[in-house]
């Protein structure tokens, strides 16, 4: 028997990288809803947590607003969420080939905590197939349960700039998908609640995967 995703109403999200992508995104829902913003440097955490972004992305007033956002380097406290942004950096190898070790790694934390009904949406550059065959697999290992029966899975291409001051996230129409219809609806709702450009819902996350 699979088990409901989380409804709209009662997600608690977790934002986890909070680099030029995740920390812009974890700042507009922290407008909104409460959020979790997680990331493994402890220096990273001090500095926002003092009101201050080290990579100048975010003004230290933008910050002050999201007034709902609390940040965290302690992977125990992630498990308080039920919806998981993952935005860590995808680095290219030598080989031109990007490295999926952050990836993977955040999908172990993520995995730790993970519980039935949650939702994991993956928004960092990956090739088609990416999700469901790299990160979803290390979901599953790590926490025992089951994709699309326990857990679900949604991606949504990041589209930021770093230093664009014009296009912020908000302002770029934004391609959304789910592991099921019912997913991809919430995860297309979720995002519409800071998009202002507006969401494209895409048929699967593969598709999805190869809009970026």
């Amino acid at each position: 028997m699979s088990h409901q995703p989380v409804n709209l109403s009662d997600v608690k999200l977790a934002v986890v990288g909070l680099g030029y992508v995740g920390l812009p995104l974890a700042v507009e829902f922290g407008k909104k809803r409460p959020v979790v913003g997680f990331d493994i440097n402890n220096r990273r955490i001090d500095g926002l947590q003092s009101g201050f972004d080290q990579t100048l992305e975010v003004s230290e007033a933008e910050l002050a607003e999201a007034t709902q956002l609390s940040y965290t380097a302690d992977r125990a406290q992630l498990g308080q969420a039920n919806v998981y942004i993952v935005t860590v950096p995808t680095p290219i190898d030598e080989y031109k080939q990007p490295d999926l070790t952050p990836l993977v790694k955040a999908s172990e934390t993520i995995g730790a905590v993970l519980k039935r009904g949650d939702i994991v949406i993956y928004e960092s550059t990956v090739y088609p197939g990416a999700t469901e065959e790299d990160c979803v697999p290390v979901l599953e290992r790590v926490s025992g349960l089951k994709f699309n029966v326990d857990f679900y899975a949604g991606y949504s291409p990041e589209r930021i700039n770093p230093g664009d001051k014009e296009h912020r996230v908000s302002t770029i129409k934004k391609v959304t998908s789910g592991s099921t219809p019912e997913v991809a609806e919430l995860v297309d709702q979720l995002y519409k609640q800071i998009i202002t450009a507006g969401t494209h819902k895409a048929s699967s996350i593969r598709v999805a995967e190869a809009a970026k």
